[in-house]
């Protein structure tokens, strides 16, 4: 079995990770008791390219389970925990190929090491497999079953390839699930992103101003947390429906060039580049701070602010950069890469249990369908089995309609 990891004696603290973590996800230790039974991914042969973090190991344990043969990368090169990919490769036979840090050429060679094990199936964050099968190797197209993408950010690309007639292969878009995007994205990255930024920095966020950079759904999780912690919160949009919700939730919705004066913190959420400019550094106050939690690192012009800045000491605390510019010091987390990530452990498992089950389940039924190359959603039967076996594990009942009820809701003949 083929990996490369950065050392395989870490496997008996990331197999403790990845028990820690399996606690908080009982959905998808039901999916995965299921997959035992039924074998629905016999024969086939996945590609993975995600976070490499416990809650993934999960995921990728129950693939395995379900008859995969499972092949896993990176999406990011600072977002790896080591000792998960070593209990993976170690105690689940599985094929790694991550170490966190890689370089640029590393992190191309083991994205290039999983698409070698010719899969049927792939699972995306960013749609880096998907892009690079498509341009390196189409000849791979034609096997393929189908593939899921769990960010926005891939979603965006993949709608894109879609309408250019460019995707030659169906991919469901787990990212716009119900189950994923109301609670991966508002939850799971609101929590994430502030536990980033503050392992960052320990920085009290009462009585500062926040500023959100997008109000979907990872911006309302953000905001609405930043807010709980006692920060002054401003929302910067570009989507006049989501800047009158966020003015209607409460908070200060302005351009960014005009935000820039006065956040002390800011984090970008959309999926989309050059959100801070160097224009925007030039207007922001000294000791400002600056994270993205978007999947790409292009939402903050990073070479832009090196380029302008007289001076840039690296490290000055853990993930925590400092660049001089006009005489005043800007603060960026990360690298400007994910901070929930790179800084902190990324989302709570008992997040990603639905997400992460959802994938597998939308993984499955491609496996099991013959579908033309376009973006699909997650079929409705799938999201409502999640959802009812999160409510099952939380000790949570619900009403059921009565026939009476159901035959209103069906009729227009009933009313007032």
């Amino acid at each position: 079995m083929k990996n490369d990891i950065k050392d395989i004696s870490l496997a008996e603290t990331g197999a403790q990770r990845i028990a820690w973590a399996a606690q908080d996800m009982p959905v998808l230790r039901t999916v995965r008791e299921q997959f035992i039974k039924d074998q629905p991914l016999k024969g086939h042969r996945l590609a993975a390219c995600l976070h490499v973090t416990a809650e993934t190991a999960n995921l990728m344990i129950a693939l395995k389970a379900g008859g995969a043969e499972v092949a896993l990368c990176a999406s990011n090169p600072l977002y790896t925990q080591d000792d998960v990919a070593a209990s993976l490769v170690k105690d689940h036979g599985i094929s790694v190929f991550a170490i966190k840090g890689e370089d640029h050429d590393t992190f191309f060679k083991h994205l290039e090491a999983v698409i070698a094990t010719k899969p049927d199936l792939t699972m995306d964050d960013g749609a880096d497999l998907v892009s690079t099968i498509h341009a390196k190797h189409p000849d791979l197209l034609a096997n393929l079953n189908g593939g899921t993408e769990e960010t926005t950010t891939g979603v965006i690309r993949l709608r894109a390839m879609a309408k250019d007639g460019a995707l030659k292969m169906p991919v469901v878009a787990v990212n716009d699930a119900k189950t994923k995007n109301m609670f991966d994205n508002r939850y799971g990255t609101g929590q994430s992103t502030l536990d980033g930024i503050i392992r960052a920095t320990d920085v009290l966020l009462a009585g500062k101003t926040f500023v959100v950079a997008g109000y979907g759904w990872c911006g309302k999780g953000l905001a609405m947390r930043a807010r709980g912690m006692g920060a002054n919160v401003i929302v910067t949009e570009i989507d006049a429906v989501k800047a009158l919700e966020a003015a209607m939730d409460g908070f200060r919705v302005m351009q960014m060039t005009d935000a820039a004066a006065i956040g002390d913190i800011f984090c970008t959420v959309t999926g989309d580049t050059n959100v801070i400019t160097v224009e925007h550094f030039k207007k922001m106050r000294d000791g400002a701070m600056v994270a993205n939690s978007g999947h790409f690192d292009v939402e903050v012009d990073i070479k832009g602010l090196a380029s302008s800045a007289s001076s840039v000491r690296k490290g000055v605390r853990n993930f925590v950069d400092e660049y001089t510019l006009d005489g005043k010091r800007i603060y960026v987390l990360a690298e400007g890469r994910l901070v929930n990530l790179a800084a902190a452990d990324g989302h709570p498992a008992s997040v990603m249990d639905m997400s992460f089950s959802t994938q597998g389940l939308a993984c499955v039924w491609m496996a099991q369908n013959d579908l033309a190359p376009e973006v699909y959603d997650v079929p409705g039967e799938t999201e409502d089995t999640v959802a009812m076996l999160k409510l099952a594990s939380m000790n949570i009942t619900i009403d059921t309609l009565t026939p009476a009820q159901q035959k209103y809701l069906s009729s227009w003949q009933e009313g007032t």
